[in-house]
């Protein structure tokens, strides 16, 4: 089969589509005949040599994919060959096939293309995990989400709404601040221009930035608020200010998915077939796709990730 390999790290030029060997499914393992894989900022990372996949994992890009069940290992619960699937990996997604435990597999939602199924496991499963499970949002509360013009930025925004939260969102440029609101946003701060720690207060914030939005998210979160920091895209190292976080009784979780235990990831993934998949097979939640680009031309999906100028989900399809 071939994938896309990074040859040495460094920019979008090393990604090469080569021959590598096929994957065989494991014990508890399946296979996915791969219709089209998604970008994440992690590729990004793995590729400039800063972000190693976990023990075991592929070293192949992709953090998630959508296909047709090729074969079944042992032990696989559900799945069978001809299924069409959609799968959070630990790596693998940018090749023709990939071998996935099946607790980690999820059907293709009624209504969602084989191809746009690609844009939907990663961000289900970042924001169902984060702010359903460990923030515990709830009905009638406040979510901010930074980012709102993203990939997760622009599920978390229809997802909390489709459940009966207020949403916030910051998002730089005109056409992002109209986008998010046509997703349901209910106030939209364009970063650019405005300090959104004067202008929201939320029961939970969704940040990609982490430590150059530290003090204004404290700021910005209401009395037993929960921050979760899901990136790092604004720096690792920050000031908090402790009386604040004590005087607010708030919470601030870091948290990653990628290298999780199975057990872990499938009891997100249930969580997301459970109460996400129904939304998105009814329409209430659905996914964003910026652009398609052929899989053997990814170094050119990935600069337009790099610009910053997409809005959603940029896709690789076989």
């Amino acid at each position: 089969m071939h994938a896309i390999v990074v040859t040495e790290p460094g920019g979008p030029e090393v990604l090469e589509w080569r021959e590598v060997p096929d994957p065989r499914p494991g014990p508890g393992e399946l296979v996915i005949e791969v219709a089209a894989a998604g970008l994440n900022r992690a590729d990004l990372l793995q590729r400039k040599g800063h972000y190693p996949p976990p023990p075991g994992a592929s070293p192949v890009l992709g953090l998630e994919c959508s296909g047709v069940v090729g074969e079944v290992g042992e032990n696989v619960v559900g799945f069978a060959p001809g299924d069409e699937v959609c799968a959070l990996l630990a790596g693998g997604g940018y090749a023709e096939k990939v071998a996935v435990p099946w607790e980690q597999v999820l059907p293709v939602p009624e209504g969602v293309s084989p191809v746009d199924a690609a844009a939907l496991p990663e961000v289900a499963c970042t924001v169902w995990s984060n702010v359903f499970m460990a923030a515990r949002l709830r009905r009638g509360e406040t979510l901010l989400v930074h980012g709102g013009g993203g990939g997760i930025g622009t599920f978390a925004i229809q997802l909390a709404k489709a459940l009966g939260s207020r949403v916030a969102a910051t998002t730089g440029g005109p056409e992002k601040v109209a986008r998010c609101r046509e997703l349901g946003a209910d106030q939209v701060i364009d970063y650019r221009e405005e300090d959104f720690a004067t202008l929201v207060t939320a029961d939970v914030i969704l940040d990609v930035m982490g430590a150059k939005y530290l003090g204004a998210n404290l700021s910005a979160l209401n009395t037993g608020g929960r921050l979760a920091v899901i990136g790092l895209q604004g720096g690792t190292r920050g000031e908090l200010d402790l009386g604040m976080l004590t005087a607010k009784r708030a919470t601030v979780l870091g948290t990653r998915l990628r290298d999780r235990p199975v057990a872990e990831k499938g009891a997100i993934v249930r969580g997301v077939r459970d109460n996400v998949w129904p939304l998105v097979a009814g329409g209430a939640v659905r996914p964003v796709v910026h652009t398609i680009v052929p899989m053997e031309d990814a170094a050119r999906a990935h600069r337009l990730m790099e610009s910053g100028s997409h809005i959603g989900k940029v896709l690789l399809a076989r």
